[in-house]
């Protein structure tokens, strides 16, 4: 599945950057999607449905990948990424595209909304849960942060966040940015029961996802990620945060999967 679901972002990338970070990402998608969220194709907006949230949304070719396998849409709707007279827009749109849940791309807000809709959750009694996938980059915002002290404040064991991990964020490495900022210390240091996961397999990555919050305390898992993962040429490759895929480079990286 995950190769093919490379594929359909490697060709929509065709259109448009940020073919690493959808890269980067899809793996934490698909585990969410496969073995985590509870919902249902039919009824997208259904009220305790699972809520998942694509903070970093310049990432979202993974998440229009994993909708389409999932059967939120047809798969053939992909071949209208970027398109003006299409609805998969370069960041994602809620009311456009089934099973989006907020209009992202403007880094630090994903973390903020995902609390507001845990906490809105648990006064109604609802079983419904919230996922929010940040970048590590987008963790230099201090809204971020904000949104994390009021999400311990506030006792939300309904919402998880999950941090696409890769090490780099627009401009360089995030090491160089901003040296010295620890993700896992700081997440626990705010009181959130943090775990670190290194590559796992699919179905693992979802039993972690999917285990059972301690009462009282929202989750953050940080995920090791490779920008650019599965495609040999492009991982760890600032290059490929910016550049749209041609079809020679597409054909190149279908290639490298058959010789892997």
């Amino acid at each position: 599945m995950l190769q093919r679901l490379q594929i359909d972002i490697l060709t929509m990338a065709e259109k448009s950057g940020h073919v690493g970070p959808a890269l980067s990402c899809l793996k934490i998608i698909a585990a969410l999607y496969s073995h985590v969220l509870r919902i249902d194709p039919a009824a997208p907006d259904a009220p305790d449905r699972d809520r998942f949230i694509l903070s970093k949304g310049h990432g979202c070719m993974a998440l229009y990948a994993v909708l389409a396998e999932k059967g939120f849409f047809p798969r053939e709707a992909l071949a209208g990424y970027c398109r003006s007279e299409a609805c998969l827009a370069e960041h994602p749109m809620p009311g456009k595209v089934p099973g989006v849940e907020l209009a992202t791309g403007s880094l630090g807000h994903g973390l903020a909304y995902g609390a507001g809709q845990a906490k809105a959750l648990r006064m109604r009694g609802s079983p419904a849960r919230v996922f929010v996938l940040l970048g590590d980059g987008e963790c230099d915002e201090g809204s971020v942060w904000e949104a994390a002290g009021a999400a311990v404040a506030q006792g939300l064991d309904n919402l998880t966040v999950l941090v696409d991990w890769n090490g780099w964020q627009a401009c360089g490495r995030c090491c160089q940015v901003t040296p010295g900022f620890a993700l896992p210390e700081a997440f626990a240091g705010f009181g959130w029961d943090t775990r670190v996961l290194d590559d796992i397999p699919l179905a693992a990555l979802g039993e972690a996802f999917d285990a059972p919050a301690a009462p009282g305390r929202p989750r953050a898992f940080l995920c090791r990620t490779v920008k650019g993962a599965g495609v040999p040429f492009m991982e760890d490759d600032l290059e490929w945060h910016y550049r749209p895929v041609c079809v020679a480079d597409r054909q190149r990286a279908i290639k490298s999967f058959s010789d892997a």
